[in-house]
């Protein structure tokens, strides 16, 4: 008997595994349809998100011009290279809660006069405003990256955004430009996304959505979209599933937006009060996290859905900008600078949600991962002068072609895994067509210990090739230890052939595998 999965339209073969039998190999089957293009998959989707936040920014990305840690204007130039090097597409910035405190005026000018602030919502840790406007647009334009800024509404008003927004984008004479230009920035700023307000059902202003849609009105009369400012309007968008909030913002103002936002983490125990640890986690917490991740695909079906009566052509876009594992801190760090390891069960499940977000690129055109640097599933953690690409980075790195690549459809019929009542598909897939017209297809395996004997029907395709990398470890929570060499990193995969017109493959278990065919 056959059941769809909640993601990619795969139906799934039931199958059931307990804790005391031994690692097998499983079977599934499935079909590639390369002459059935798909949504485009914007290459925003692997967007990330720096929050002034523990040591996100300061350590993590700024260490000061005159820090004996190599830098570009106070910038990590190791963090920097790593960033490149992933093709970081847009970065959101100054938040997050911080955002509905952040007062722009304090993060520009001489930085020896900028004022010292409490950050109030995270550990209480002082703000120094070194890192503002300008250098945070240093670093979107050293990594390569579009700027996403997300402006104060819970303690703002439109005034003060009206005035931000020309203070970046203005190309004229006018006063704010002239102070731009005073504080070393003559040619106005790209800014291509903007957000209005953050989480405003909660540290955004603990809004209704019916007040929250009144005043994103209000800001938006006050935005001024033209060919100086044409970024991107994004609405403060739900929390997780709560429909409610998308009916009624998108009711009375998606005509207003761009975009909408959702926010959505995922914790092993769903448990906000203890959450689950990072590291020395069980197989069962291991099925746990992957069980509540995948409610991902339902909680974008809900919300499309609710979308889809408002604005049936699709043309606002949902943004997924934060997501991603949250655990409870290390041991004897701050609980407000929400610090944590990363292993390999975080690279499989960012794989895992790379494979959801491919499956809805009509409507979900950003994602931003919470957070990029010493910030929950981080990209790269750093200790002075050192620093560790965690399996998170990698993941990301080997999805780098799908990139503004072409869906395609890949229907798989996957065996299902049984641990604790906890029932999750042994993998999920995606496949797409890439600029340089090659075909990708990631696949991420979320069983802890069984491989998969995969065949994929290439039909039209006529592949001559497979090639492909794999991350995977020994260890469940296999983590990259900070300043030495990593052991979570991608290496050539070579149990892939072509042969009769299928791909085939053996899947390991908790592996992430993406291949290539030509």
């Amino acid at each position: 008997m056959t059941r769809k999965l909640p993601v990619l339209a795969v139906a799934a073969l039931a199958l059931t595994w307990c804790l005391g039998a031994h690692a097998g190999t499983l079977s599934a089957t499935g079909a590639l349809k390369a002459d059935q293009p798909g949504a485009p998959i914007n290459r925003y989707i692997y967007g990330q998100f720096s929050e002034h936040l523990g040591r996100g920014i300061y350590d993590g990305v700024w260490v000061g011009e005159d820090s004996k840690i190599p830098n570009v204007r106070g910038i990590r130039t190791d963090v920097v290279t790593a960033l490149k090097d992933i093709k970081v597409p847009v970065i959101r910035w100054p938040g997050g809660c911080f955002a509905d405190e952040y007062r722009w005026r304090d993060g520009v000018g001489p930085r020896d006069k900028r004022p010292s602030r409490k950050n109030n919502w995270w550990g209480g840790s002082p703000e120094s405003n070194q890192f503002g406007t300008h250098e945070f647009m240093d670093f979107a334009e050293q990594i390569g990256a579009d700027p996403y800024v997300s402006i104060n509404v819970g303690s703002s008003d439109p005034t003060e955004m009206r005035e931000w927004i020309e203070y970046m984008t203005s190309p004229g004479d006018d006063t704010l430009a002239q102070e731009r230009r005073a504080n070393g920035r003559d040619k106005p700023f790209k800014v291509p996304v903007i957000g209005i307000g953050n989480e405003s059902w909660g540290c955004g202003g603990e809004m209704t959505p019916e007040y929250y849609a009144n005043e994103y009105r209000r800001f938006s009369a006050f935005f001024h979209k033209n060919d100086d400012n044409p970024a991107i309007r994004v609405a403060s968008g739900s929390n997780a599933d709560d429909t409610n909030w998308t009916d009624v913002v998108m009711k009375a103002a998606a005509r207003r937006m761009d975009a909408i936002s959702l926010h959505y983490y995922t914790l092993p125990t769903g448990d906000w009060g203890k959450k689950g640890a990072a590291t020395g986690f069980s197989q069962q917490d291991w099925v746990d996290t992957f069980a509540n991740t995948l409610k991902m695909d339902k909680i974008i079906d809900d919300h499309s859905a609710i979308m889809d009566k408002y604005d049936p052509e699709k043309r606002v876009g949902l943004y997924v900008d934060e997501w991603g594992t949250w655990y409870d801190v290390e041991k004897g760090t701050n609980p407000g600078h929400l610090y944590q390891l990363n292993t390999l069960r975080d690279g499989v499940l960012a794989a895992a949600n790379f494979n959801i977000f491919h499956h809805h690129a009509d409507r979900v055109r950003l994602t931003a991962i919470a957070q990029t640097i010493n910030v929950l599933q981080a990209m790269i953690l750093t200790e002075g002068d050192k620093i560790a690409l965690t399996p998170t980075y990698y993941a990301y790195k080997m999805y780098v072609p799908f990139q503004d690549s072409t869906s395609l459809p890949l229907d798989i019929t996957a065996p299902e895994f049984t641990l604790g009542g906890k029932t999750i598909p042994a993998f999920n897939a995606s496949a797409a067509r890439g600029k340089d017209g090659k075909i990708y297809i990631g696949l991420a395996s979320m069983t802890p210990k069984d491989e998969v004997a995969l065949t994929i029907n290439l039909g039209t395709l006529k592949a001559k090739s497979v090639s492909g990398q794999v991350l995977t470890a020994e260890r469940l929570d296999a983590a990259n230890p900070i300043g030495a060499p990593g052991v979570v990193v991608p290496v050539d995969f070579k149990k892939a052939k072509i042969t009769g017109g299928n791909l085939v493959l053996t899947l390991p278990a908790k592996s992430v595998v993406v291949l290539t065919l030509e």
